[in-house]
């Protein structure tokens, strides 16, 4: 059993989705936390200084905010989906909706499509209004790897 796999089956068990979320280096460094809301994962990237991207604005970095949704996804993957490794990203295509500004910002996933060895899923990221998101993603998946 990997060290990833036991950080999910402990995460299942405890019901705290948190605990992956702090084993990850870079979620920790950008502040990326998870948590659950209506049994549904939430991702949080609270406001930080080191996450602006255009202080003229000021709004978020990009890439912060595209590493939110990607993270948001797989955390829901990991949550829905009984699978025995991390899933790997295919590929990513976020649209930027409106600029991010220096506030916290959430994230939900949803899985649109679910196969033997490739989920697709959809992220949205909001920040005061849920109706008025600031990003989506749409990502694929590899659920494990032949090779």
């Amino acid at each position: 059993m990997s060290g990833m796999h036991e950080r999910v089956q402990a995460m299942r068990e405890s019901g705290d989705p948190a605990r992956l979320a702090s084993a990850i280096p870079y979620a920790k460094f950008v502040g990326i936390g998870v948590r659950l809301e209506e049994e549904r994962i939430v991702g949080v990237m609270p406001f930080a200084d080191h996450i602006v991207g255009n202080p003229a604005l000021p709004a978020l970095h990009g890439g912060t905010l595209g590493s939110l949704l990607e993270s948001t996804a797989i955390f829901t993957v990991l949550w829905d989906v009984q699978s025995e490794s991390l899933p790997k990203t295919i590929n990513i295509t976020i649209d930027y909706l409106r600029s991010a500004r220096p506030v916290d910002t959430f994230a939900q996933a949803v899985i649109t499509k679910l196969g033997r060895r490739v989920v697709n899923v959809r992220a949205v990221a909001w920040q005061q209004s849920r109706d008025k998101p600031v990003a989506v993603a749409t990502a694929n998946f590899l659920l494990k790897s032949e090779f």
